[in-house]
């Protein structure tokens, strides 16, 4: 179980030109687990947006974690990277 904690006040948010490397390095996070969680709509996210920046690989993890997740979760992890794209 997840005993840490996060500093979401300090937390760098990751802009839209960052480097596809960035997305799918936070897509890696999320589906590890290393932070002690794995969040498979995090993870999805962050993988589809590497994907549209160019990350060929990251297509082949999205689909991966996307194997494990309900419909009403790849939807979710949809939304979250239109909303993130719309915001930055």
């Amino acid at each position: 179980m997840f005993q840490g904690h996060f500093d979401l006040d300090t937390a760098t948010p990751v802009e839209a030109t960052a480097i596809p490397d960035v997305l799918f390095e936070r897509g890696l996070y999320w589906a590890s687990g290393r932070s002690g969680v794995v969040n498979l709509v995090a993870a999805h996210k962050w993988f589809n947006l590497a994907a549209l920046k160019g990350r060929p690989d990251a297509i082949s993890m999205r689909r991966e974690v996307a194997e494990m997740m309900s419909d009403a979760e790849i939807a979710a992890a949809q939304r979250e990277a239109r909303a993130w794209m719309t915001a930055h």
